[in-house]
């Protein structure tokens, strides 16, 4: 089918700039010119089109603190608040960041699902089911385009996992493909209409994703009449031709790709045509006029249009504490439910004990591809610090550190880059965060990759413990390690035998030696690298990066301090978490457990008799086989940089923690339905078809998980009271329409105000034949109410719900019956039922 274009003016515009251009500059404006940007073309009125990372933050081209990023919580948690106008709202904001950084095209969001708890990456994806996926989705695209900036909906598709990440073959059956990892991209593209969507790595079912005709071409454009541009993830176009003719138009990042010269030649020789060619650079005009890049169209938004300023500290504390999943509230000692703490009031909370390395440290977001630079983050240990009133006694203990690893020097380091040519001349500066040099294709004012020589990483670190402070390197070259005078390294670090070409890029953290300092003394330190250009480097960059360890504590003594703080406090609150070496884009999980003794540190610490609250810092599940010996447990996800003071919001009281879980939390890894996520021969079999996350635990006899899907507790009771169903127009007469409304009354039983999350299940008939889950999410909706009111909400019933993917005929197949609407707290807590008969015919 023809791409639609906005509107008669963008059309002519597009075609006059396409029919100036010759064969050589329609080939290179399809190719980055760098790490992030495509080539401007003054001659037609076209500036260069910037892209961006932005699933949680726009950090823009630079990898620097130097110009701070908002950043929000993670997706995992934006999907946790199940509210997708805030989603849009998120995506305003994002759109705001874009326009100051000067970034055109957000590379975001990331709606693979949840396969597998084992995914290292899920922290950026939102969640196991494909509706909530795309509702989810659907808001965060439209919310940034509000703002007139592109999205581009990633990984198209099935890269649900990181192993082999660039090489693997998914093989996916057709149902399972268009039920679940297809559905998402269908449901954004009809109802939000992305102006991009990214190409993934992985190949499905024989083919790669770059290279797929038949899913990118046929399916997405012709069936689903997507007409924005497809853009290769990062390095992941392999040929010119199998590309260009499979519907990828564009590939990043540059200069050296497949397309540009390499694609002129392609048309020349007769390998595709001039006209296969257009139709790639008009989408590519067509995006540059949405965004305001190409004289003579109209910007798809125009300024007077957009939303008005957004507050982006206010709506980062807003969505991490209606992101908080309350998982477990008990009462201990004849009191009732342990939180929210009534700290400083009368008969409250006079004492409270805050432990965990994370509570200090927070990690805010997940690594990888979505790391952005903010100005501040507030940690709990600051976010509760603020809030206590100043009767209640605050202590604080490490209790056990997650990591015994080194990692990029940060708290305390203040270092900056020096760029030097080869004669010594300073070419330029950077401020550095993390210690980490991390230029691909993008370097300091005034520095190009062809004349810099050496990069020195000077400045100080003051330390907050006195002892033996470990530190090494990361990265290719040569390289000089040297703190507070001492020479701890001095040769050169070999690229690491890995398939990843990111990670051959960074290298393999080194431990170098340990240097004896004072807390609170600063000292110099400074790591010189010679830059490496190896001959086979398809990018000219420059990563490497300073890495450090506080002294090594005696577990047993911190594990015993931690006793001693919860002993001495009415309430403890122990902050547990995931470390980057858990949780990163790169790399898959290999278990669910906690790093280090911070399992120990919990039942050690609930053992005193405290009434112990955990916050689980983490992206995805973990095991928790404590859960039942503590009094709460809180789920913070990663939260963005107003963690603490969101934290402070909810444990005090002040606001409710909103959050339901978007995907199953298993007790065990072992009791997890899906756990394969390392190929075979370069392959990797989707073998258990439609049953992933809950579709799948509700098979299973005898084992259930954790938490299920949908869980998550307030500070208040709801009562349901009333069901209803309305059936609309048949399906035979709106095919893609709803097959009716259901209304669902809920009470607030509790004392205080609270806000519901209605969820509505779609249950098969007992004597369904067909093979397919036995209930799927259909829909849901907010409630919010004070003590004792009512409220209601009306949720359409979608017909998707009722259909099946027909293998043998390649189409929808809506299944008759009468189906059992389905209305709860989670997808195993349902408290009101309607019958939902669904025909084929009107009657």
């Amino acid at each position: 089918m023809a791409d639609a274009i906005d509107d008669e003016g963008t059309a002519e515009a597009v075609e006059k700039a396409l029919g100036l251009l010759d064969l050589d500059t329609k080939a290179r404006l399809l190719s980055g010119q760098d790490m992030w940007s495509l080539p401007a073309v003054p001659a037609i009125g076209l500036r260069s089109l910037v892209m961006s990372d932005g699933p949680i933050g726009v950090r823009g081209v630079h990898w620097t603190a130097d110009d701070p990023s908002i950043a929000l919580p993670s997706p995992t948690a934006l999907a946790a608040t199940w509210d997708p106008e805030l989603a849009r709202r998120a995506g305003r904001l994002l759109a705001q960041e874009a326009r100051r950084k000067g970034v055109h095209v957000l590379l975001a969001p990331t709606v693979n699902l949840h396969r597998s708890p084992l995914g290292g990456r899920h922290f950026e994806a939102y969640s196991e089911d494909p509706y909530l996926t795309g509702e989810i989705g659907t808001g965060y695209v439209t919310g940034v385009q509000d703002g007139g900036v592109g999205t581009t909906v990633k990984h198209f598709v099935a890269n649900d996992a990181e192993t082999e990440r660039f090489t693997v073959d998914n093989e996916v059956g057709a149902r399972a493909l268009r039920e679940l990892y297809l559905a998402p991209f269908e449901a954004i593209v009809k109802n939000a209409r992305p102006w991009g969507i990214m190409a993934a790595y992985n190949g499905v079912n024989g083919s790669t994703m770059t290279e797929h005709r038949e899913l990118q071409q046929g399916v997405l454009r012709e069936e689903w009449g997507f007409d924005g541009f497809i853009v290769s993830d990062w390095l992941a176009a392999r040929d010119t031709v199998r590309g260009l003719k499979g519907g990828l138009d564009v590939a990043m990042p540059g200069p050296r790709t497949v397309y540009g010269e390499a694609l002129a030649a392609a048309v020349r020789d007769g390998r595709v045509t001039e006209a296969e060619l257009d139709e790639a650079v008009r989408r590519l005009l067509t995006l540059a006029a949405r965004v305001g890049v190409l004289d003579g169209a109209a910007p798809a938004v125009a300024p007077a249009d957009r939303p008005g300023s957004i507050d982006g500290d206010a709506l980062a504390r807003e969505i991490a504490r209606r992101s908080f999943v309350l998982l477990r509230n008990e009462g201990t000692g004849g009191r009732g439910a342990v939180l929210p703490l009534d700290a400083g009031a009368p008969g409250g909370v006079r004492s409270l004990a805050l432990i965990g390395a994370a509570a200090r440290d927070a990690r805010v977001l997940g690594g990888g591809s979505a790391v952005v630079f903010p100005d501040h983050v507030v940690s709990p240990l600051d976010g509760l610090r603020a809030a206590l009133p100043p009767e209640v006694q605050f202590s604080y203990a490490v209790g056990a550190d997650p990591t015994d690893e080194l990692t990029p020097a940060a708290q305390g380091f203040e270092l900056r880059a020096v760029v030097r040519a080869a004669d010594g001349r300073v070419l330029g500066e950077s401020r550095l965060p993390g210690g980490q040099v991390q230029w691909i294709s993008d370097f300091p004012e005034g520095v190009s990759y062809e004349e810099l020589h050496t990069v020195e990483t000077v400045g100080t670190f003051t330390p907050r413990e006195s002892g033996a402070h470990s530190f090494g390197t990361r990265g290719l070259g040569g390289l000089r390690l040297v703190v507070d005078g001492k020479v701890l390294f001095e040769g050169e670090q070999l690229p690491p035998d890995v398939d990843d070409p990111f990670e051959a890029f960074m290298g393999s953290p080194v431990p170098r030696g340990q240097v004896e300092l004072t807390a609170g003394a600063p000292v110099e330190v400074s790591l010189t690298c010679a830059v490496a250009r190896p001959e086979e480097a398809l990018l000219d960059a420059v990563c490497f990066s300073l890495l450090h360890r506080a002294p090594e504590r005696d577990a047993e003594e911190l594990l015993q301090e931690a006793v001693a703080a919860a002993s001495a406090a009415e309430v403890a609150v122990v902050v547990a978490a995931t470390t980057e070496r858990v949780e990163s884009e790169g790399f898959d999980r290999g278990h669910l457990r906690l790093p280090g003794r911070q399992d120990e540190l919990v039942r050690r610490v609930a053992a005193t008799g405290t009434p112990t609250v955990v916050v689980v810092n983490a992206g995805s599940p973990v095991e928790m086989a404590w859960r039942e010996e503590v009094a709460a447990v809180l789920l913070s996800w990663f939260p963005g940089q107003e963690a603490g003071a969101a934290l402070a919001d909810v444990l005090l009281g002040a606001e409710e923690p909103g959050g339901r879980l978007p995907t199953t939390w298993p007790e065990r890894l072992e009791d997890a339905p899906v756990s394969a996520v390392t190929p075979s021969e370069g392959r990797l079999v989707y073998d258990e078809g439609v049953f992933i996350g809950y579709r799948a635990w509700a098979r299973r006899e005898g084992i259930a998980p954790a938490y299920w899907f949908g869980h998550g507790l307030g500070y208040t009771d709801w009562a349901y009271e009333a069901m209803d169903f309305t059936a609309g127009e048949t399906p035979a007469q709106a095919a893609d329409g709803a097959l009716g409304t259901v209304t669902v009354r809920v009470r607030n039983t509790g004392s205080r105000a609270g806000r519901e999350v209605v969820q509505l299940y779609l249950t098969v008939p007992e004597d369904d034949g067909e093979e397919r889950p036995v209930r799927r999410l259909a829909g849901f909706a907010s409630a919010t109410a004070g003590p004792g009111e009512t409220a209601e909400v009306s949720i359409p019933l979608p017909r998707r719900a009722a259909e099946i993917w027909d293998e043998t005929q390649n189409t929808w197949r809506l299944i008759p019956g009468t189906y059992a609407a389905e209305a709860g707290r989670s997808v195993a807590d349902r408290r009101l039922s309607v019958p939902a008969p669904v025909r084929t015919t009107a009657v």
